[in-house]
């Protein structure tokens, strides 16, 4: 089974042509995906972009994240466990090479999770590891994700 998404970009420079000679571009763009709002996106500050923006790196790292949960999410519920909160303060880390390319060496996720079954707390933090397996964007990830998980109760 495929499925296919689909994203536009959109750039337009808004150098007048003597700026342009100095051969630095606005590096803050659009995307949309069809029936969505529009992402205004920007390189990392590090690299000269709008800090106000998301960029890249935030995205790629929101998308781990939020995959995770949901796949989570759904583990949880095929073993009995109720969710009452979940939570995460991620961390990726970025190389950056002398030549100006780069890339993520790694991933730390830190779930916080609340649960109901104080007997499955071992099950819950386990299940990160099933959660991880079948998430569809760390599955994607030419670098480790790491998991600190946390459990308690209520």
């Amino acid at each position: 089974m495929k499925h296919l998404f689909k994203a536009q970009l959109n750039w337009t420079s808004k150098q007048t042509p003597i700026e342009s000679s100095k051969r630095f571009y606005s590096k803050s763009h659009q995307i949309q995906i069809e029936g969505k709002p529009v992402l205004d996106i920007s390189a990392a500050k590090a690299f000269k972009g709008d800090p106000e923006l998301y960029n890249p790196e935030d995205l790629l790292l929101s998308s781990l994240v939020s995959c995770h949960m949901m796949s989570y999410l759904y583990v949880c519920s095929q073993n009995g466990i109720e969710v009452l909160n979940y939570s995460d303060n991620a961390e990726a880390t970025l190389e950056v090479n002398p030549d100006g390319s780069g890339r993520f060496i790694e991933v730390r996720l830190n779930p916080k999770v609340t649960i109901v079954n104080s007997d499955k707390v071992e099950l819950a933090l386990e299940l990160h590891k099933k959660a991880n397996q079948l998430c569809f964007i760390a599955n994607s990830c030419n670098f480790p994700v790491f998991h600190n998980a946390s459990c308690e109760v209520i």
